[in-house]
């Protein structure tokens, strides 16, 4: 099959070319553009006409799904099959969404009821996919044992930027409004596995957030401003506060490893090892932690993270928070184990960090699951055969 790959920098990119190409004899003609990102180009649009004109396409690809692709997609009838594994992603909410030649999979299955809802039928859901043969290649390889070697660790950002989006709006409203926002997102903060923020930004609420500082709207868009404020503002400032929060309780009973962006981030107790690289060094971070930490991003409804599946796939094992997702992929207790607060965490750690043979069997029965039922061959080949 001859398959139109969008080529842009993402997670997988070499495992999900491989699978194409070699499990699927697929012939990729990768395409790049520097507009890739935006909602209108006509210099992007001439390229995808030349590109589309050089041969006959069976299907085209990427990694997230792009509004411009899809629109050339659609103008040259060639079915676009994409995976959304990205949390917000507003370019999810153009118009283009709706076309008929889109074959959109969702790692986040409450987002995707919601649109079914709306009546969008080309939104599907998908537990994303995992190499989990790669690891075994890896540790024949010499790497870093002792950076890589922990009792417990966390891989990801902590959203601590100093000029966050949220501090800038919050700064502008006022007192009461201030403490709206405070109270529902210590409130969210207690819920695990639900979000209800966005349906507390009522129209009043938004107007006034609107006034303070307004979003763009994009003239393609289906999302609502409560969407933009709840998923782009507010949930990246929870995010922020309940990982250091977490964290802080760990560090402070734990040796704890962060693999973070931020070479400056400081959590009392815990020593902060910078960025690890995602294909190069990450495997051996999960494989060699005994514990590895999953605090989901509050965007994130229901899905399982790509940071989980990625634990599963090196043998790791995953201590998360609640997912609906995950806790229907996954046996609780049996594949993963999941916390339900601060204390809980804790308790969970100090268990397992002392019960070794109970660990070490739930981590490799996720491992085995995700080999047996998550691999890329496995989605790949369910995705191609609905799709096309």
């Amino acid at each position: 099959m001859n398959v139109l790959y969008l080529d842009w920098p993402c997670f997988g990119v070499v495992d999900c070319m491989l699978t194409l190409e070699k499990t699927f004899s697929c012939r990729l003609t990768k395409f790049s553009h520097k507009d890739y990102l935006e909602r209108e180009s006509p210099d992007f649009d001439r390229a995808f006409d030349a590109a589309a004109k050089e041969r006959r396409f069976d299907f085209a690809f990427s990694y997230n799904f792009y509004p411009l692709f899809a629109e050339g997609c659609h103008r040259h009838s060639i079915p676009y099959i994409s995976i959304v594994y990205d949390s917000p992603f507003v370019k999810l909410y153009s118009r283009r969404l709706l076309y008929p030649t889109n074959h959109v999979y969702l790692f986040d299955n409450a987002v995707c009821q919601e649109l079914r809802a709306r009546g969008i039928e080309t939104v599907h859901y998908t537990v994303l996919p995992v190499n989990s043969d790669v690891i075994r290649t890896m540790l024949k390889k010499p790497y870093d044992r002792k950076r890589t070697m922990a009792e417990v660790s966390f891989v990801g950002a902590l959203y601590n930027e100093e000029y966050n989006l949220f501090d800038q709006l919050n700064g502008k409203l006022e007192p009461y409004m201030r403490g709206f926002l405070s109270g529902i997102m210590e409130a969210q903060l207690l819920v695990s596995g639900y979000s209800f923020i966005e349906e507390l930004l009522t129209d009043e609420v938004v107007e006034k957030l609107e006034k303070a500082e307004p979003v763009e709207a994009y003239p393609d868009g289906m999302e609502s401003k409560a969407y933009g404020y709840a998923n782009y503002y507010i949930a990246r400032k929870l995010t922020a506060m309940e990982r250091e929060r977490l964290l802080t309780k760990v560090g402070e009973r734990f040796p704890l490893k962060l693999f973070t962006l931020d070479p400056d981030a400081r959590i009392p107790g815990a020593v902060n090892m910078g960025i690890t690289d995602y294909y190069n060094e990450m495997p051996y971070v999960f494989h060699n932690s005994r514990i590895n930490l999953n605090i989901s991003l509050r965007s994130i409804k229901s899905g399982i993270p790509l940071r989980c599946m990625d634990i599963f796939g090196a043998g790791g094992f995953l201590l998360s928070n609640y997912q609906a997702d995950l806790a229907e992929a996954f046996v609780p207790g049996e594949e993963f184990v999941y916390f339900e607060d601060a204390e809980d965490l804790i308790r969970k750690i100090d268990y397992f960090l002392s019960h070794e043979s109970e660990r070490a069997r739930i981590a490799e029965n996720g491992h085995r699951k995700a080999k047996e039922k998550y691999s890329f061959e496995k989605v790949f080949r369910r995705i191609l055969e609905e799709s096309l």
